[in-house]
């Protein structure tokens, strides 16, 4: 496979500037998106496009612009290019820091249920959503401040799942949350997206997690970012070219 419009000597990993042909099923469109702060550009041509049920896992080396990314798709940042959902959609979205502070006198289901309001979701919403992720009631009865890592990664995903989206957005949905755990999660996740059929779009440091649950991969980093399979762009050769440096992972079997 090789970037739009190149030679036969092109890489083998597809160049993220322009879309690719709209698809039955492409749930986001993305062409030549550029993010800038002032005078700074954290983002530039950037573009994809996302299938209906498919996970995207976005990478690269802190800095990149990859949370940038993920809140232009949201429209919380401007940001020059198209950016093109599907009629219909409903996003859900996780970030990897959350305003809020975890010693307010609040319970996890409370927390959801401020959700269920500003959404004008119903109540049952917030019963289906907590049970989808495994989060136990007398769990999400405690405060949020004594929730442990994993525990509180499951309540943001129930959080995202109030309203019914059609896509979750993941800003490091594993942060802080220990190595164990880290997979537990990625599986919760991707067997709420089966059963639900969502698509997913998530950024991940978790190379080898990426490499076995993810369908496509954006790479941004160091010169124009790649798109591609995780074949395509997981390999030693376009991981040290996009961070600058090697990066060691371990390839689990998809």
């Amino acid at each position: 496979m090789r970037p739009a419009g190149a030679g036969p000597s092109a890489p083998l990993w597809r160049i993220a500037a322009a879309p690719y042909p709209r698809e039955v099923g492409t749930v986001v469109e993305v062409a030549h998106v550029g993010v800038s702060f002032g005078r700074t550009e954290v983002l530039r041509d950037v573009g994809f496009a996302v299938a209906e049920g498919t996970t995207l896992a976005i990478i690269g080396p802190n800095g990149s612009g990859k949370t940038v990314l993920l809140r232009a798709l949201i429209g919380a940042v401007p940001h020059r290019g198209t950016i093109r959902w599907a009629p219909g959609t409903r996003t859900g979205y996780v970030p990897q820091k959350l305003d809020i502070e975890r010693d307010l006198p609040i319970t996890g289901e409370d927390f959801l249920r401020a959700k269920a309001a500003v959404a004008r979701a119903p109540a049952q919403d917030v019963t289906r959503a907590r049970e989808l992720v495994e989060l136990a009631a007398d769990v999400a009865r405690k405060p949020i401040g004594v929730l442990s890592g994993g525990q509180f990664q499951r309540l943001l995903l129930a959080f995202a799942l109030v309203g019914r989206p059609t896509v979750l957005l993941f800003d490091e949905p594993t942060a802080g949350v220990d190595e164990p755990g880290q997979e537990q999660l990625y599986e919760t996740i991707h067997r709420v997206q089966a059963r639900e059929r969502l698509t997913l779009i998530l950024v991940s440091h978790e190379l080898s997690l990426v490499y076995r649950y993810a369908t496509e991969v954006l790479c941004l980093g160091r010169g124009r970012p790649c798109f591609g399979s995780p074949k395509e762009v997981l390999t030693p050769e376009t991981i040290a070219e996009m961070y600058g440096t090697p990066v060691k992972f371990h390839l689990h079997d998809r």
